[in-house]
């Protein structure tokens, strides 16, 4: 892997680091996706779950909760 490297003020260092921290990235993946105009992955909610009580990672926005039927219905027709 080939390694670039470029020069910052204190400020935008403090910033770049704030932000990387922000979504929970690496300052290498961070940089990687702003310089690559890489889609940004949505955040993952979590959510306790109403039978155990676990907390469970919750739906993406738009979408409903996963039940027991809407997995019968996505492997109803897996080998």
């Amino acid at each position: 892997m080939i390694t670039i490297s470029f020069k910052v003020s204190e400020d935008e260092a403090q910033r770049i680091r704030k932000r990387a921290k922000q979504q929970r990235l690496s300052l290498s993946e961070y940089l990687r996706r702003r310089a690559t105009d890489a889609v940004e992955a949505a955040p993952v909610g979590k959510i306790r779950c109403d039978i155990t009580g676990a907390e469970i990672f919750a739906p993406l926005s738009g979408s409903s909760n996963l039940s027991t039927e809407t997995v019968r219905q996505m492997l109803a027709e897996f080998p």
